[in-house]
């Protein structure tokens, strides 16, 4: 059985503290090549977690059975399956998506995200520790791909989810260039407040051990006299 508060862990880990676009800066080349639509970013996103789900359960049922000479080779085995029937699914039934992202889809295969996670933390965990790391590193680098690909085609392109809003706009967001500056803006964004909110969460967890260490003292002494 998995805990709350172990699923709590898991979930900050995945989307905030160890977000892997913006606080880890991996899967970059998605990451940069398609979130010129909003939509885009969705379809990759949904597609890696996907597959981080799936691969982390079957390599955490597997860690005690693969060797660790080949534990390398053995990943990227089972996360070439599930890539392989997503490509199959995509083509089947979401033929629009699966062109969309072209090379990057059969590049899944070797996403240093999955297969971090997979060396990381499925080999080392149990399976539902394993699914819901695969779930919520699905949903950060999903929301971070989804952010950019807002900023970009609406900036870029005047539009959101492919509803035009204006004829202006500045074509320069929609360029490899404006995708280098918008990922690098979003990281600096998500550091500063990252970094604000946790000063501010530590100095308030301080302040009640302070408190509560006096109140502890005050109860000793009253005790003793």
């Amino acid at each position: 059985m998995i805990k709350g508060s172990d699923i709590k862990k898991i979930g900050l880990d995945g989307v905030i503290r160890n977000n892997p676009t913006f606080r880890l800066v991996l899967g970059t080349c998605p990451t940069l090549a398609l979130t010129t639509a909003a939509m885009n970013g969705i379809g990759m996103g949904l597609a890696v977690t996907f597959v981080l789900i799936f691969s982390n359960v079957i390599i955490s049922l597997l860690r005690k059975v693969i060797p660790n000479e080949v534990r390398i080779p053995a990943f990227v085995l089972i996360i070439a399956t599930f890539v392989t029937l997503l490509r199959m699914l995509l083509d089947k039934f979401i033929p629009s998506l699966y062109e969309s992202m072209g090379v990057y889809l059969p590049l899944i295969v070797v996403n240093c995200i999955i297969l971090g996670r997979a060396e990381s933390f499925a080999s080392k965990n149990p399976v539902l520790h394993s699914a819901f790391d695969g779930l919520f590193t699905g949903i950060g680098f999903t929301l971070a791909l989804t952010l950019m690909g807002i900023i970009r085609e609406v900036l870029g392109a005047g539009a959101i989810f492919g509803i035009a809003l204006w004829d202006f706009r500045i074509e320069f967001f929609s360029s490899s260039a404006g995708a280098f500056f918008v990922y690098g803006l979003c990281i600096a964004l998500f550091n500063l407040i990252y970094t604000k909110v946790e000063s501010r969460f530590h100095k308030k967890n301080f302040v009640l051990t302070y408190i509560d260490v006096e109140k502890s003292s005050k109860e000793t002494e009253k005790e003793a006299a």
